[in-house]
């Protein structure tokens, strides 16, 4: 009698992934027993290319769906099986990786695990997300990454100067019309393009070294998306206009740009601001980026379903949109259904914890609303996801918490055992993104 059950879906001829007596997974090749480890990924994405990651922006709807922890990635492919996007499944910032102690290689190889033991052979991208150097790029890069978020905010200038307007750029933006396509025009003033260049000039600068050194040419097999939306103020249509010129006058061809729109996309809760503000800027927004020939990019995604439907509305269906902390809250509140006990002691280091937590995000948490624990009853805390300080708390000290030994250990030996249920709640919430966004169910195989 077998000492081990093997994932169904994961026979591929004679490999598969199975589950020992100890309960850990290994890699059955023939009759040998490999362990899960970097040489056994390699060995899957060289015998069977779909696990590995290919660029996937150019097709319409791409949505990232960070995994920080290694083990959502098989609800996360439920949840695509039924609706016709396309996931991008290894996410991850630099920052991100120093918070969780993971590197590119293991947050890769779990992905090209999942896929395998799950039988996902659509396709899938794999992001070097939110990268400011190029030897982070270069990084990414050589590991088999599909795709690069470059982060141009450290040569952002938002401090209200002014750039003196050379010839060249004065004969190249004033004094004109700029037709948009749908009814859209755009014209510049000399103190508004002087603020622009201010702001964007250096970061046009960087964008365009990034891409001569690693992408021009066809150099890298990979998609190259520009990050202009880490900043205090909003990216105005007029700045996204000059941004997309001044990137095709240079030769850049990015698959996507994420602007940094109007109103607030804090972490793990809700769109903050005016609705109808949004609604008309991001129809300017996604005609530009159709103009110019890219898709819009919407980063920190995670639950923002109040704006969802205009997303998908304005820009056709065609868009990427990034997510990541919002598996890890499904995954403490799987903690607060099943271990009650457990789950207040993480609470209870993260209050303690959130100050030094919160100078890694711009977050407006308000401690005091969140309900003290010891006035919920256990069968009450999963209510505490409901509340967007109390999300806040715990989205933003997942770093903390993942660092504590002991919490570490335990926790994921929970989430082991209810990976069912883990599954089950990842693929139910992606589902709601994917649904709010106007993402067509897959069509049965024929």
């Amino acid at each position: 009698m077998a000492s081990y059950t093997v994932y169904p879906a994961s026979r591929h001829e004679d490999v598969c992934i199975a589950r020992g007596a100890d309960g850990k997974d290994f890699l059955l090749v023939g009759e040998e027993r490999r362990p899960l480890d970097h040489a056994a990924a390699q060995y899957l994405r060289e015998r069977f290319p779909w696990t590995a990651p290919v660029p996937v922006l150019r097709r319409d709807r791409t949505c990232g769906v960070g995994d920080r922890l290694g083990i959502a990635c098989p609800g996360h492919l439920r949840a695509f099986e039924q609706y016709d996007a396309t996931p991008v499944l290894a996410q991850q910032s630099i920052r991100e990786l120093n918070l969780t102690g993971r590197t590119y290689s293991d947050v890769l190889d779990c992905v090209t695990f999942a896929v395998f033991r799950e039988d996902f052979q659509r396709g899938f991208g794999a992001d070097g997300d939110h990268l400011k150097q190029a030897q982070e790029v270069e990084y990414a890069l050589g590991l088999g990454y599909s795709m690069i978020t470059l982060d141009c905010s450290e040569h952002i200038h938002g401090d209200g100067g002014v750039a003196d307007v050379s010839p060249v750029m004065a004969a190249l933006y004033l004094g004109k019309t700029f037709d948009v396509g749908e009814g859209i025009s755009i014209r510049y003033t000399e103190r508004e393009l002087g603020e622009i260049i201010h702001i964007y000039g250096d970061a046009l600068d960087f964008a365009q070294r990034i891409y001569d050194r690693f992408f021009r040419d066809g150099k890298a097999n990979a998609d190259f998306e520009i990050s202009i939306d880490e900043t205090a103020t909003p990216t105005t249509p007029a700045q996204h206009y000059f941004v997309a010129a001044e990137l095709a006058r240079r030769g850049i061809k990015p698959a996507t740009v994420a602007p940094r729109f109007c109103g607030e996309f804090q972490k793990g809760i809700d769109y903050i601001g005016d609705l109808d503000q949004f609604d008309r800027e991001l129809a300017v927004h996604a005609a530009i980026a159709r103009r110019f020939g890219y898709k819009l990019s919407v980063h920190s995604g995670s639950d923002k379903f109040s704006v969802f439907p205009s997303v998908g509305r304005h820009t056709r269906g065609v868009f990427h949109i990034k997510t990541a902390g919002t598996n890890w809250l499904e995954a403490m509140k799987i903690v607060a259904e099943k271990d009650p006990a457990l789950y207040r002691q993480v609470h209870a280091f993260a209050l303690a914890s959130f100050d030094e937590a919160r100078k890694y995000y711009h977050v407006t948490t308000n401690l005091a609303n969140i309900p003290a624990l010891d006035t919920l009853a256990d069968e009450e805390l999963p209510s505490l996801f409901k509340n967007n300080d109390a999300r806040q708390l715990i989205h933003i000290t997942y770093g903390l918490i993942l660092g504590h030994g002991d919490f570490s250990r335990r926790l994921y030996a929970l989430w082991d055992r209810e990976a069912e249920a883990y599954a089950q709640a990842v693929c139910a919430h992606i589902g709601r993104h994917l649904q709010l966004l106007q993402v067509p169910l897959r069509q049965p195989e024929r």
